[in-house]
């Protein structure tokens, strides 16, 4: 330990101490926070030695009924209890009971009126559903293994069986259930699922999802997670095997999670060569159904009945989509030792955009997803199409953007199609396979998965690579009122509507883009992002766990950045406060001090720079560097050369320059020198700055050249919320403005 004494004199003469009532704990540890590591889930934050999870297997027999729209289905579930603990009773998830009139949901929507309001918004405005559409599941019977009858309780979107006898661990229990119901319209109903209806040809297109009642997880972090789901939380759910018959008329065609079973039944035999072809086809995707095949059957509207059989291995979920209106593409794409089929399926109405674009799209996803995650694993990855839609299941995603009449499309339809294909496709690493809780926290998929979203469109599609999921791209949110804001730990269901989007899914991503090109680098990083999707593949991660791993894994003390980003609404505004310019005296008289500093108020006034310390105008002040006193050298016998320190310093610019916090969010500092010569220097700082003061810190830098332009953040890669004070000389504050608004 340093001499007290020598500490409190340097203290003295710098000025760099803090006072207590400062500190706010901005860069303490989360341990008291975060769970207690313990042998299921480590301090490392990888999986413990008795890591355990649950498992389901489904073998399920569905009937779409065309005329109807009604859904009939029975499954065996068969329950795996892998705890160290007996079970009296299971939990199920209804999902469709979320269109029951008095769900949860319907219930508790709250609205406005005005005096006009379109009719088809009425619902959107005033929270109240105006339709003769019956929803939610019908539970016909509910049987075990022998066919007896089990109790059972539904408690709106959630079901609890009860087991007659506790099921032990390692012991496992099959039960089946009978059910039905009618599938929603989705121009009437915003759900994950349902049709589409085309009144032209009078056909629809159905995107089947939680149309199964599904097991809910049971694991260590929470027990059984029976949250209701009320509409924005998305899902837990357990892995497992599927094996799933579905019934449609015989002019379907069906892709759904897994893979096809009984292709010669439901395919022709051109169709099948058709499909062997595409399996060999890396450069170009082979359509197996044509554009006028679809026509004619649009037409024709065969009454006969098809069944497909599909197989999924080790999915958490089944979703499937069915219409005699689907074009049918598909191609060959390499991932590692394997070849994955991606295929898409749209209507006529979608091209010819989607014929160029979709299956081009899954390509570039499953690729680069690959490289920053890990290989993917499954042999299928669909993207369907059904207006206004943006929806992930394994293996399979419905996705909208579709060209005009007259089939032509904007930029910015062409970049709206890229980016939601890529990103549901994204969602078969975040949540289907690192099988995170989207119930309780949307950012462990929506933001990591917005963030590699955001990357496939840098590499992959540069020409539309915009600010979305970007520091730069969040900032209007970020300069928002902080009183109406939750964190982006905050629960799913408790997030404001209109800042979901932002909360969930834009922050993270660009909190990630931070952590990446500026507090850790891209190797570093990608290393630990990797070791952290690797560790948690196919099993339940929660938050600690990812925070635990991308530390462990890249020895930088992140706990800061968590804390900051995750777990508060504060944002980054930096103020460049105060600056100084001093070059190095010849005289040994202390110099009369000139005012030379740049205070915010200076920066906001409408003073004239130079007379006032707003520019360098006045050049540098005198520094005065004197013979070290004997007090100051302490015990050593030896003596610092004073005069070699001068000449270190001599014709050398010494800026010192205060830095205030001003949004309360810490952060790294990213300066540019723009020096009398023309050049430019970047200088980062890291943000462990700001470790003693939290609320203002003064750094001194030395120069060779002469400055004449310092700006704080020059490419928007920090999210500072206010840009005029990032500044100096203030002349150049508009133009700092108006480069904001141009690349904004």
């Amino acid at each position: 330990m340093k001499s007290q004494y020598l500490v409190f004199m340097i203290l003295l003469i710098t000025g760099n101490g803090y006072s207590q009532n400062q500190w706010k704990g901005k860069f303490e540890q989360l341990s008291e926070i975060l769970p207690t590591p313990n042998s299921y889930r480590t301090a490392s934050g990888a999986p413990g030695s008795e890591y355990w999870q649950q498992r389901a297997d489904y073998v399920i027999d569905v009937e779409l009924n065309d005329q109807t729209q009604v859904i009939t289905g029975t499954e065996t579930i068969t329950y795996y209890n892998n705890a160290p603990e007996p079970l009296k009773f299971l939990w199920l998830q209804l999902d469709q009971n979320i269109f029951a009139s008095q769900s949860i949901t319907n219930q508790t929507n709250t609205g406005t009126i005005k005096d006009s309001i379109p009719a088809a918004f009425f619902s959107t405005a005033t929270g109240v559903t105006i339709t003769d559409y019956k929803g939610g599941h019908t539970i016909k019977s509910v049987k075990d293994a022998a066919g007896k009858n089990l109790a059972y309780i539904i408690n709106h979107t959630m079901m609890r069986v009860d087991l007659p006898n506790p099921l032990k661990t390692g012991e496992k229990f099959s039960f089946s259930i009978q059910w039905n119901y009618t599938e929603s319209n989705r121009q009437i109903f915003d759900g994950r699922g349902g049709f589409e209806f085309f009144p032209e040809d009078g056909n629809y297109v159905y995107t089947c999802a939680q149309w199964f009642p599904r097991m809910c997880v049971f694991d260590d972090y929470e027990g059984w997670q029976n949250k209701q789901f009320l509409g924005r939380g998305e899902f837990a759910l357990t892995f497992g095997n599927y094996r799933v018959r579905i019934t449609v008329p015989s002019d379907h065609i069906v892709g759904a999670t897994g893979t096809i079973q009984n292709l010669k039944e439901v395919l022709s035999k051109e169709q099948q060569e058709r499909y062997e072809k595409a399996k060999k086809s890396f450069d170009a995707p082979v359509l197996l159904v044509t554009e006028n095949e679809a026509v004619q059957k649009e037409k024709n509207k065969s009454t006969k009945k098809t069944t497909w059989e599909f197989y999924a291995e080790n999915v958490r979920d089944f979703a499937f989509a069915s219409s005699r209106k689907f074009i049918w593409d598909a191609q060959a794409v390499k991932v590692g030792e394997s070849t994955v089929l991606a295929q898409s399926l749209y209507p006529k109405e979608a091209n010819p955009l989607w014929e160029r674009e979709s299956t081009k799209a899954i390509k570039n996803a499953l690729e680069v997803y690959s490289e920053r995650t890990f290989d993917y694993p499954y042999p299928v990855a669909y993207s369907v199409h059904t207006a206004h839609q943006g929806m992930e299941y394994p293996m399979i995603c419905f996705n909208g953007e579709r060209p005009k009449k007259d089939g032509s499309y904007s930029k910015a339809t062409l970049t709206g199609l890229v980016q939601v294909v890529i990103h549901e496709v994204g969602h078969n690493f975040f949540p289907m396979i690192v099988n995170s809780d989207e119930r309780q926290w949307s950012w462990m998929d929506e933001g990591l998965n917005t963030f590699l979203e955001k990357e496939t469109t840098r590499l992959r599609y540069p020409e539309l690579f915009g600010t979305h999921g970007t520091p730069k791209g969040i900032v209007p949110f970020m300069r928002g009122d902080k009183s109406q804001m939750r964190p982006i730990m905050a629960s799913s269901d408790n997030v404001r509507p209109t800042e979901f989007g932002s909360n969930a899914y834009t922050k993270p991503s660009a909190a990630l883009t931070i952590l990446r090109e500026t507090v850790m680098g891209p190797e570093l990083f990608d290393k630990a992002f990797k070791e952290y999707a690797q560790r948690w593949a196919f099993k339940h991660p929660g938050p600690a766990d990812f925070f635990r791993s991308m530390e462990d894994a890249s020895a930088v003390d992140l706990d800061w950045f968590w804390r900051g980003w995750f777990f508060t609404t504060d944002n980054v505004d930096v103020d460049l406060a105060e600056v100084k310019w001093f070059r190095l005296s010849s005289t040994s008289q202390e110099p009369e001090k000139k005012n030379l500093n740049v205070k915010r108020g200076d920066l906001e006034s409408g003073s004239e720079p130079g007379a006032d310390g707003n520019d360098f105008s006045n050049g540098p002040d005198p520094l005065t560097l004197t013979n070290t006193p004997e007090i100051l050298q302490g015990e050593f016998r030896s003596r610092v050369n004073d005069n070699a320190i001068r000449a270190k310093l001599e014709g050398k610019n010494i800026y010192q320059i205060k830095f205030k916090n001003i949004g309360g969010l810490v952060t790294p500092l990213v300066i540019e020198w723009t020096y009398k010569d023309g050049s430019k220097e970047i200088e980062r700082i890291p943000a462990e700055v700001w470790r003693t003061n939290e609320t203002e810190v003064t750094k001194v830098f030395i120069k060779e050249k002469e400055a004449v332009n310092i700006l704080l953040d020059p490419n928007f890669e920090l999210a500072d919320v206010e840009m005029r004070n990032n500044v100096f000389p203030k002349k150049t504050i508009q133009s700092r403005f108006d480069q904001f608004k141009r690349n904004n």
